[in-house]
């Protein structure tokens, strides 16, 4: 008999309060440290006098309430990665459900390395890097454009930040419905402008995301659709920080408009283009969810390093291969995110 949704809840709850609470010494801990703080914050409001001395303690050492958080992010952030790293170095074999922790040497590393997977992943999840020109070049369009004062230059810019605001799902799975070769959207419209729709799918086109040699270019189509308002809000507002009385002495000496904003407004830019490169370059190299939406995590012409990982650790229980991937990945966008990050920052 097949299970009732109730039944996959209930599932779901056993499953979450065994994966939190299985720990008790961890979660008694917790309990206890945060009954002290509310017991001491109580005192404290209500009885002075009783923890005076604590509290003069804490005003000459203030800094020591970023313990408790400086000891959360090291927990849960560095702790979680060291672990995560050891994993990729055991012995814990593939397709065992249950951990080993042994010395594994690097045999996980060499095994990526040397997959037939892994540069299809790697190209694939660089090939994603084409968003960043794509959005920047329409976002300083789109800038421009509402930078005119033009009627309804407002609700524009409400429309056009809207895709950043959807969650990677919705977007997904919006762009799926859309790329449907049969009753898609724009096979839709290019019927109705009288493209023979049905030839070129026969002929092997306009298959979208349903064709492996389009299926990049459908996700990066539906990523820029998704970042480039926000790209273009964020030009916008440094646009509009640009003194007035520079444009006007620009205009006195007889420039006109489009001489202001190459030779003027756009070269000032560079610190909002550096921080939009890096937010762009982060959402590329983790675009897990949004590309599982829109065409699943199946296609191994659209795997990138997240979705090989995911694959590796959840369809193969493969998890020290995994954490090989995650590793490795890491250390790309350390490679690629610090040195921008610091061209944004020495730039500011």
């Amino acid at each position: 008999m097949e299970a009732l949704p109730v039944d996959y809840i209930l599932e779901f709850f056993d499953n979450f309060t065994y994966m939190t609470f299985s720990n008790g010494r961890l979660w008694t801990g917790c309990a206890a440290l945060i009954a002290l703080i509310l017991g001491y914050q109580l005192l404290k409001q209500f009885a002075p006098n009783t923890v005076a001395p604590v509290s003069r303690f804490f005003d000459r050492h203030p800094l020591i309430w970023l313990c408790i958080p400086a000891a959360l992010l090291i927990y849960f952030v560095y702790v979680s990665l060291g672990w995560n790293l050891w994993v990729s170095l055991s012995d814990w074999e593939s397709g065992a459900l249950e951990a080993s922790y042994g010395w594994g040497g690097f045999d996980n590393y060499i095994k990526m390395f040397t997959s037939a997977e892994f540069w299809p992943a790697l190209k694939n999840t660089l090939l994603l890097f084409c968003l960043i020109p794509l959005c920047l070049l329409l976002g300083l369009g789109l800038a421009l454009l509402m930078d005119q004062g033009l009627r309804g230059t407002a609700l524009f810019r409400t429309l056009i930040l809207l895709p950043f605001s959807l969650s990677f799902v919705v977007t997904g799975t919006v762009w799926a419905y859309m790329y449907r070769p049969t009753g898609g959207v724009l096979n839709s419209f290019l019927s109705l402008i009288g493209v023979d729709v049905a030839g070129a799918m026969k002929a092997g086109n306009l298959m979208w995301a349903s064709s492996n040699s389009t299926i990049m270019i459908s996700i990066i189509i539906a990523m820029v659709w998704q970042f480039s308002g926000y790209v273009a809000v964020i030009f916008l507002a440094a646009i509009k920080n640009v003194p007035v009385n520079i444009i006007n002495a620009a205009k006195l000496d007889g420039a006109y408009m489009p001489r202001i904003y190459l030779k003027l407004i756009i070269p000032q830019l560079k610190g909002s283009m550096g921080s939009c490169i890096t937010i762009l370059a982060m959402y590329a190299l983790r675009s897990f969810d949004f590309i599982v939406s829109l065409v699943g995590y199946t296609t191994s012409s659209a795997w990138t390093l997240p979705i090989w990982m995911y694959n590796e650790a959840f369809q193969n229980n493969n998890f020290a291969y995994s954490a090989a991937i995650s590793c490795f990945l890491l250390a790309l966008v350390l490679i690629l995110i610090l040195p921008l990050t610091y061209w944004t920052n020495r730039r500011k």
